[in-house]
């Protein structure tokens, strides 16, 4: 049976153990993310030098510390939102919130993560919602996260909390009714049996009503929160305004 403990060389497998090992030593409140999570809920595996370490902005300190005083290089790469722990070609990625710092790691985040058992380790992994949400504004040229989400959702649609993503949704709820209509397109034989109806009616009489309202006052670009580098331009050449938006 092919598990998370089965796959990757040795090399790498030798790093997450000795990673995971220190993590449970400095008692780091911690999840894993990223193609590991991707795994444990649908089954598709990537080779990767790293592991994607969700964490509460509180431990990641605690995590730096510790790592550096065994030795390993530390580096706080952006203060909002990311840090990293190298050993040769491998790294950790300690992620406490998102590059739009819309998904702050928070408390509940760990009560809703699974549990999974990986090289000897009785470990946390990022829920799917918490996935679903994350990777909903991931959508730059080089990276976009929408063939994940349709996996996320084709194999754990059906008892996936969508009241939970709604809320987390709620103020960006065009990107989840983007995705729900990306999910249909593709797998047009599950849509009815996944995709809740009251939900997806809900979207779409919000989308259109949108006709009933006045037109916005000022000229804002939301584009910044899902590309951070292709909407540059509008923001400063053209004159739109951008948005800081806080976490639900």
């Amino acid at each position: 049976m092919t598990t998370l403990s089965t796959q990757g060389n040795k090399e790498a497998l030798d790093f997450y153990r000795e990673a995971l090992q220190l993590l449970e030593e400095c008692k780091a409140r911690y999840m894993l993310g990223g193609a590991f999570a991707i795994f444990h809920h649908t089954g598709i595996y990537r080779d990767t030098k790293d592991l994607d370490v969700f964490c509460p902005a509180s431990e990641y300190p605690k995590i730096l510390k510790f790592f550096g005083s065994k030795g390993y290089r530390t580096e706080l790469t952006d203060i909002r939102w990311l840090a990293k722990v190298f050993k040769g070609d491998y790294f950790l990625d300690i992620i406490f919130d998102t590059a739009n710092n819309i998904c702050r790691v928070d408390d509940e985040w760990l009560q809703h993560a699974h549990q999974a058992d990986f090289l000897g380790y009785h470990i946390n992994i990022l829920s799917p919602v918490d996935l679903v949400w994350c990777k909903l504004y991931v959508q730059n040229r080089e990276r976009y996260d929408a063939a994940d989400i349709n996996h996320l959702l084709l194999k754990q649609g059906k008892n996936f909390d969508w009241k939970r993503l709604s809320r987390k949704m709620d103020q960006h709820w065009h990107l989840l009714l983007m995705q729900l209509l990306s999910f249909q397109f593709v797998y047009p034989s599950e849509f009815h049996e996944i995709i809740p109806k009251w939900l997806f009616d809900e979207l779409l009489t919000r989308a259109a009503e949108q006709y009933d309202l006045p037109a916005p006052m000022e000229r804002v670009c939301r584009g910044p929160v899902i590309d951070q580098t292709q909407y540059e331009i509008d923001i400063k050449d053209w004159g739109y305004k951008t948005c800081t938006i806080k976490t639900v």
